[in-house]
């Protein structure tokens, strides 16, 4: 394989990823100063309302950067079809649902020397 042209790798001391992976959102709004209570007290009663609701929220001059927060994410994540920013928030709120695990142990070999 050939190696590519030396302007374009990587300078030794330098991050290939400076700006580093983007912050989860309950990180990125307990960095503005929420705390975790306000964030799920938020998200529980946001996750009743319909689209419309929703986006007027959104369009609320008088609601919180919280509720826009959410608001627009949920909107959003509606829109597309698709549930993984609502699964993340239905879980952030209600916990992960129990799952089962089901397993079966083989033993080939004596375990007191038998």
């Amino acid at each position: 394989m050939p190696t590519p042209p030396e302007h374009t790798q990587f300078q030794k001391g330098t991050s290939g990823n400076p700006k580093g992976r983007p912050r989860k959102f309950v990180s990125l709004l307990a960095s503005q100063g929420y705390t975790r209570s306000e964030i799920n007290d938020t998200l529980q009663a946001m996750m009743s309302m319909t689209i419309e609701e929703l986006a007027d929220v959104y369009k609320d001059p008088k609601a919180t950067i919280l509720e826009k927060t959410v608001a627009n994410a949920m909107k959003k994540s509606l829109e597309k079809g698709t549930l993984y920013s609502l699964e993340t928030l239905l879980s952030r709120v209600y916990g992960q649902p129990k799952q089962e695990l089901e397993a079966s142990i083989t033993i080939e070999q004596p375990l007191f020397g038998e």
